[in-house]
């Protein structure tokens, strides 16, 4: 016996048909209630929802109260001699009802999550409302409106009370899968009922698994386009662009036996982006320098827990939180780790104390209450326990943020650029809060930043990161003063380089310079460039015979700030324009003023002992 697939294409036909029209009246509707901020709003979002609370029983007895022949659509329809009572058009219009609020609901849901400032600077650049909806409201909102358009199919699909209130159980005309179900099992055929079951979990749970793994490449390519990955940028080598030199690996892992400390040693491979970092510290503050992108904070929240390395291995006091090959993995909560976020993440719904006593569940009550007095008297923050995360500063915050963290008496504090949110008047002070606290923590402390004065007064040893991996390692001292390559120079935040080959015992000729320079330190065999800070350049305006390495040079351009001068130099002949120089040299301004009228040329002293050497 051939089976009657006429259910089938009548539930398909009036779900697609009821698909089309909530997308667009759900979209529509979504949009409008974005942007409504009237005083019926609640009533208005309480009608559109209604048909998912309501039972579908009740739905279909208003809706055959509108389209009876006594209601006022169905009266309305009578003049024309049409009616939908008991019609397919009675299924579509029942199955748009009861899926119109999951389309609206998630509409709206994913139009709430864009972020307002887009849309503000849309309008800045002259945009009007349609434009800014259809260039970047809609295609941000993609994912939900897709997973709004699949739940509405599905739920259109299985309708069922409704339907059988308007449009009626009609074979042929009005039966749908879910109707021909039931009267299958009211009939005693459970054989026909099956297959039908079968049939409509195929079709919506495909759609649905369709949809989840949409969202996830999705998800993957927008990241992949959107992710920012630090480059090994171009060294400035006096207004030259020359790519960098290739940077050596040079950094030698200081693993050591001893139990206590930090031992990391972890790859983690993303779509663009490749974290390889080795280093070890013990009970220290130990900086993590490096620009945006570089994997200062993917490296701390691969220690945290929160993000899994692909391969390596994390000990912390000789306990090993991870390892790949071994197939260890503690979960965050078991680290003994703390890791203070750079927003802070306070929780908006807790009081200062909740914030401080949330790791403390296991304590009792009184040693808990203990704890977050003695947390708050560290942070200097007594009497504000009560108080919300809202009704503090910018550096209150940060301060409970910090006392959250130590509360639970961690062996590992993780701080991610604690001191980014902060105005400028705030971080000195946080700063010293910051280093008075760590003085008496006894644990490990990674302090992450891209602050170069940060990093120096906050830590003794330092990692530079570059790409995903550490580039130097050392005493901050030796960091600063004798960086090994360029690019370590550049993050530490000298100005000056120049490709550099050896003339003589100490003598150094820079290339982009166009100048020879007596130097100190010993010539490295693979010299590549050299350099100097722009503070540590001395300017005359006469030349001294008895000083070496000076240089006659000519003013291109200035730059100013509240106390310096920033001057663009060019040596041995008169600038061609702004961009015209091959130096920076920063100046207090009574030096300035004592210089700038004075005619050309000037004379530049290199210091031998302020030269730096670099290597490839």
């Amino acid at each position: 016996m051939t089976a009657d697939l006429t259910p089938l294409w009548i539930s398909l036909k009036t779900a697609g048909l009821a698909t089309v029209a909530t997308f667009f009246t759900g979209i529509a509707a979504a949009y409008w209630m974005l942007g409504y901020r009237g005083r019926w709003k609640s009533v208005i979002e309480g009608v559109f929802v209604s048909p998912l609370i309501l039972p579908p029983t009740v739905v279909g007895f208003l809706l055959l109260l509108l389209f009876g022949k006594n209601g006022p659509l169905g009266q309305l329809m009578a003049q024309f001699n049409f009616t939908v009572i008991f019609t397919w058009y009675a299924a579509v219009i029942t199955a748009t009802v009861v899926a119109f609020p999951l389309m609206y609901k998630t509409a709206l849901g994913a139009f709430e999550q864009v972020d307002a400032s887009l849309l503000q600077v849309a309008q800045t650049l002259g945009a009007s409302k349609q434009r800014i909806f259809l260039r970047v409201l809609l295609p941000l909102s993609v994912p939900g409106i897709l997973a709004g358009t699949t739940l509405a199919f599905a739920r259109a699909l299985g309708e069922f009370g409704a339907t059988l209130m308007l449009a009626g159980n009609i074979p042929g005309q009005t039966q749908t899968v879910p109707m021909a179900i039931y009267f299958a099992v009211e009939a005693g055929d459970m054989q026909e009922a099956w297959l039908w079951v079968i049939v409509i979990m195929t079709i919506s749970l495909s759609g649905i698994i369709a949809v989840n793994l949409w969202q996830k490449q999705y998800q993957q390519r927008l990241k992949g386009r959107q992710g920012f990955v630090e480059s090994d940028d171009p060294v400035d080598r006096g207004g030259k662009s020359r790519e960098s030199s290739s940077l050596q690996q040079w950094m030698t892992s200081q693993f050591s036996s001893s139990q206590e400390g930090l031992v990391v040693d972890i790859q983690k491979q993303l779509a663009n982006f490749t974290l390889d970092t080795t280093f070890a510290a013990k009970q220290e503050t130990l900086g993590i320098l490096g620009g945006s992108g570089s994997g200062k904070s993917m490296t701390l929240r691969c220690i945290a827990g929160v993000e899994t390395p692909t391969s390596g291995r994390i000990v912390l006091n000789g306990q090993t939180l991870f390892d790949a090959e071994q197939g260890i993995n503690l979960p965050s909560h078991q680290r003994k780790v703390s890791l203070v976020f750079q927003n802070y993440a306070l929780f908006p719904h807790m009081s200062i104390a909740q914030n401080i006593g949330f790791g403390l569940q296991k304590l009792p009550k009184a040693l808990r209450s203990q704890r977050v007095k003695q947390q708050l008297a560290l942070v200097q923050l007594q009497g504000l326990g009560d108080r919300f995360p809202h009704q503090l500063s910018g550096g209150q915050q940060q301060r409970i943020a910090l006392a959250r963290a130590l509360a639970t008496e961690p062996e590992a504090l993780l701080l991610d650029e604690p001191f980014s949110a902060l105005d400028t008047y705030l971080r000195s002070q946080m700063e010293r809060q910051l280093v008075e606290t760590l003085a008496t923590y006894p644990g490990v402390t990674l302090f992450v930043t891209h602050n170069l004065d940060e990093a120096y007064r906050v830590c003794e040893n330092l990692i530079v990161m570059s790409g995903g991996k550490p580039i130097a390692f050392d005493t901050k001292h030796h960091i600063f003063e004798r960086p090994r390559t360029a690019r370590v120079a550049q993050l530490t935040g000298c100005k000056n380089f120049s490709r550099a080959v050896a003339v003589g015992a100490n003598l150094v000729k820079a290339l982009d310079w166009g100048i020879t320079v007596q130097v100190v330190e010993a010539i490295p065999d693979d010299l590549a460039d050299i350099g100097i800070r722009a503070h540590q350049i001395s300017i005359m305006p006469n030349l001294d015979p008895s000083q070496t390495n000076t240089v006659p040079c000519w003013l291109a351009s200035t730059s100013e700030t509240p106390h310096r001068m920033t001057l663009f130099l060019k040596f041995n002949s008169a600038p061609t324009g702004l961009q015209d120089y091959q130096v920076q040299a920063e100046i207090f301004k009574e030096k300035w003023q004592a210089i700038k009228d004075q005619p050309f040329p000037w004379y530049v002293q290199f210091d031998p002992l302020r030269l730096i050497l670099m290597v490839d």
